[in-house]
């Protein structure tokens, strides 16, 4: 069956041809103009910037004659905050391994409370939070970055913690998994993201939900590793602190003896890895053996799909009775999974190959036997018997402590800069404040990598500093060619003519659904771009009108993508025991 999907072209300021022609090696291709291939090289064109901008001094701080402001002290991020600052709040911290009830007790009295805001790292738990209140009659708006469902009457708000309003006064507000906002620990090999992927990039997020939402009561999910630094951040501002400390309320067993063959897989059953590739390989091997078919779930993949895949595993009803996922499974699905398998201990986090922090696996591991699921009993082991010491000596240690939470600049601070400096780019604005910011020992300045990629797109457009603002915050993927090259194209045409229509930029063509990985992959980048789409249309609704046109084309997609998710046998089974397998390093 054939659907009918966009199909980016037009050329952007850059001489970039926007066509995606289908042909026998890919459903979508763009055809870079050969003066413009280095341009969007970003690694290489962001690093050498300052030289096509000139070596000249600038004044970091704004002492200047325009302005005796110190725009780079950031050492006092609680008074950004005036509103938060006039109450004296009670703030308890829900702390515990997954699985011990600590969001759910959190959610109860949320329940209890006149008004109210859940703030969550995924739109997943926004979409379960949502929907698990207004079941129990506390009318709930559902806001995240792409979608708005307001219900008549709502006094309580369940947001993705982007979109956490730090104006308005709530009884009750929580955030769960607040130690996605921190980064640094004690242990140098533990300076990276806790419990989801990109928190180095979000992780001000949290940290401006943390100070800034003024409520009655703030109550904090989260890992007991967070505590030490959430009260010392919490002295200045006064709030009152209480700290309630949880337990596993069902057994997690970690097994002596890994998991050898296909023979051995088993219903409730989820293999993790952290390779797209490897996903089909093993979701292939286990299906050829005839005994079991296979859900798969992985960052990529559509919200959407992910709740489908997901779904439909925990549906004892159908045949897809084992699940096959990446690491995205940490947060944000309730899955009846009886055992974790690791296929290895190791991952490629973007930058380099290395072990799973000992947060990572007890997130991970701890999905197994959900209380009151059908499985009480979870179970853990790996695939390679070499990997079960670490996994044993991880889930005994307790998660090293976060030392710096995330932290970034607002747009006032940011506006204000610009002013004193008015030659700059947001780029060079961007890099000023992380070279030169002045923080105190409980913050970091947030990954702004991919930010300031963006914003050496948007600054050689005519586009004010606010504009150019929230292209760069926007959800894009950069480093994704497709969807990067569908930013540039909205970021072009918004600066023309204000108005972004979705079919001068995307034209109906027909497809099928993907017959390989790398056109699925292809398919889930072009569900991106709509999905910014969508995202940018909610900011800027009169520039961006075809939000119902991007919706239904989403819509599309996740369909294209079930298909393939369900017919998909095309990738050559690979041996569980296979130790190639452990030299899989990326996606």
């Amino acid at each position: 069956m054939a659907y009918s999907l966009l199909r980016i072209r037009k050329v952007s300021p850059f001489g970039i041809s926007r066509v995606l022609q289908a042909d026998k090696a890919s459903l979508w291709r763009f055809h870079l103009e050969p003066e413009c291939a280095q341009f969007l090289r970003f690694g290489v064109f962001t690093r050498n910037y300052g030289k096509i901008l000139g070596s000249s001094n600038y004044d970091f701080t704004g002492s200047g004659p325009s302005s005796s402001f110190d725009f780079t002290d950031l050492t006092c991020p609680h008074t950004w905050y005036p509103i938060a600052r006039r109450k004296k709040r009670k703030v308890i911290l829900h702390v515990g391994p997954t699985n011990s009830g600590k969001t759910y007790n959190a959610l109860k009295q949320l329940e209890r409370s006149s008004s109210g805001v859940y703030c969550g790292p995924l739109r997943l738990l926004a979409w379960e939070v949502a929907k698990r209140l207004n079941k129990a009659n506390v009318p709930c708006d559902l806001i995240t970055g792409q979608e708005k469902d307001l219900v008549e009457g709502a006094n309580h708000k369940s947001v993705t913690v982007e979109m956490a309003d730090v104006t308005s006064v709530y009884d009750c507000a929580i955030i769960d998994e607040i130690q996605a906002s921190l980064a640094f620990t004690l242990a140098e090999e533990e300076i990276r993201q806790l419990t989801m992927v990109g928190c180095k990039q979000r992780g001000f997020s949290f940290t401006r939900a943390l100070l800034g939402i003024a409520a009655n009561e703030l109550h904090l999910c989260g890992d007991p590793a967070v505590v030490p630094l959430v009260e010392d951040i919490l002295k200045v501002t006064g709030d009152d602190v209480e700290v309630l400390t949880y337990e596993r309320l069902s057994p997690l067993v970690p097994l002596k003896v890994p998991v050898r063959s296909v023979s051995d897989i088993k219903t409730g059953d989820c293999l993790v890895t952290f390779s797209r590739k490897d996903i089909y390989r093993h979701k292939n091997t286990i299906e050829k053996a005839g005994k079991h078919l296979c859900s798969v779930v992985y960052g990529s993949l559509p919200p959407e799909t992910r709740t489908a895949q997901a779904t439909r595993f925990n549906d004892a009803t159908n045949d897809f009775d084992v699940l096959v996922a990446s690491d995205a499974i940490g947060m944000g699905l309730n899955l009846n999974i009886s055992r974790i398998i690791f296929s290895t201990l190791e991952k490629f986090d973007g930058t380099e190959t290395r072990d799973l922090t000992v947060s990572e696996i007890k997130q991970i591991a701890g999905i197994a036997g959900r209380f009151r699921s059908q499985f009480p009993v979870g179970e853990v082991t790996c695939l390679h018997k070499e990997d079960l010491p670490l996994l044993h000596s991880s889930l005994k240690s307790p998660s090293p402590i976060i030392e710096r939470a995330g932290l970034f600049p607002t747009y006032d601070l940011l506006s204000r800069y610009s002013q004193a400096h008015p030659k700059l780019g947001l780029y060079k604005i961007l890099e000023h404040f992380v070279e030169n910011a002045k923080l105190s020992s409980n913050y970091f300045i947030s990954n702004v990598e991919d930010m300031m990629k963006a914003a050496a797109l948007v600054d050689e457009l005519p586009l004010k500093l606010q504009d150019k603002y929230l292209f760069v915050v926007s959800p894009v993927d950069i480093n994704d060619e497709i969807s990067g090259r569908g930013f540039a194209q909205f970021a072009q045409n918004y600066s023309k003519t204000r108005v972004v229509k979705l079919r001068e930029i995307l034209s109906d063509d027909t497809v099928k659904v993907p017959r390989t990985p790398t056109e699925l992959k292809e398919l889930e980048s072009i569900h991106k771009v709509l999905d910014l789409y969508v995202w940018l249309s909610l900011r800027l609704e009169d520039s961006f009108p075809d939000r119902e046109v991007a919706a239904s084309q989403k819509s599309i997609c996740n369909v294209l993508i079930e298909q393939f998710l369900e017919a998909n046998r095309l990738i050559s089974p690979i041996p569980f025991s296979s130790k190639k397998l452990r030299s899989r390093r990326k996606f």
